[in-house]
């Protein structure tokens, strides 16, 4: 049986990176908070894993701190509003 495995969508995973950063940029600017973080948080999974696949350390690094921030922030968002 073929299995394709996730790095063979890496092409696929970086345009859905596109589209999400494109709709977070216009949340941001449309100030719909919370959805921004919604949105951007697979944003930096997505380019975390691709920055993986090509051992991009830096790159890496930074979205996971982005990441962090972002998981940081929806947990705040459900505490306060709960």
């Amino acid at each position: 049986m073929f299995r394709k495995r996730l790095s063979d969508y890496e092409q696929e995973l970086k345009w859905i990176a596109l589209v999400l950063g494109f709709v977070s940029t216009i949340a941001a600017v449309q100030d719909w908070y919370p959805y921004t973080m919604f949105i951007s948080l697979p944003f930096c999974i997505i380019w975390i894993y691709c920055a993986w696949l090509h051992t991009e350390k830096q790159f890496k690094w930074i979205n996971i701190m982005f990441a962090v921030v972002y998981v940081y922030g929806i947990v705040r968002y459900f505490i306060t509003t709960l």
